[in-house]
């Protein structure tokens, strides 16, 4: 299988995460240690191992070979598009939790007001 790799490089933790080869990050160490994952033909135990284009991951156990690939133009400029759209909605969502932690904070301030202190009344007095 090929994976298209954006960035300089992905750790091998990632990759794995990624492709839903392992359930979470913290799955890695076991994983690492049960099952021989070889990186460009070697054994490789290091979760943090930064891989690059061109460099091959083999999971013999389960008959899979990953290789690291270049994406094309279109697939670079459509991942390019795909990360700008992802970084305006969560400027989107940023400024509305601010309005609502804004509004809230106001609300709570109205309800913990404490009432002017009112003097008794006494009839005839």
């Amino acid at each position: 299988m090929d994976y298209k790799l954006f960035d300089d490089y992905i750790t091998l933790q990632s990759l794995l995460k990624e492709l839903g080869i392992i359930q979470s990050g913290g799955a890695i160490k076991g994983f690492l240690a049960e099952t021989t994952v070889l990186f460009n033909g070697e054994d490789e135990k290091r979760r943090g191992k930064k891989l690059r284009l061109g460099d091959i991951v083999s999971i013999p156990a389960q008959e899979v070979t990953i290789t690291l690939v270049e994406p094309s133009e279109a697939e670079k400029k459509e991942h390019q598009e795909a990360l700008a759209e992802k970084q305006r909605v969560a400027a989107i969502v940023k400024e509305m939790n601010q309005k609502v932690k804004k509004q809230t904070k106001s609300q709570q301030n109205k309800v913990t007001a404490k009432p002017k202190a009112q003097k008794p009344r006494f009839p005839g007095m």
